[in-house]
């Protein structure tokens, strides 16, 4: 959970006041972990830094995958995940996602009347 810059101000500030560390934690409901890292950053000022979370791009482009399933719509999953350079559980998931099912036996088979 992120806090608030005023919030981790107001923090410091309480024990800045002659309070114990637990007593500010206990206080604040937050770590002793938490705590420390605010006092560190507060000592290097950058307390009111905030870190950018940095995802990594998708392995696998939407609209690549539904083109190449359009083109090859025999294509096992092996192949499809050695060209898009991921595993098949990727494909898999993606697949699902874009709301297409590989599977080829039709609903109505010989099988599936003799047990009726």
């Amino acid at each position: 959970m992120a806090y608030d810059i005023k919030f981790k101000q107001r923090v410091l500030e309480y024990r800045g006041e002659g309070h114990t560390f637990k007593d500010t934690c206990k206080t604040f409901k937050i770590s002793e972990t938490s705590l420390i890292k605010w006092m560190e950053k507060e000592k290097e000022g950058k307390l009111e830094e905030v870190k950018v979370r940095v995802r990594k791009p998708k392995k696998i482009c939407p609209e690549k995958l539904v083109e190449y399933i359009n083109k090859k719509p025999d294509a096992y999953l092996i192949e499809i995940s050695e060209e898009f350079d991921c595993s098949t559980t990727a494909v898999i998931k993606a697949l699902k996602k874009l709301k297409i099912t590989r599977k080829k036996r039709p609903l109505h088979t010989k099988n599936n009347v003799l047990k009726k």
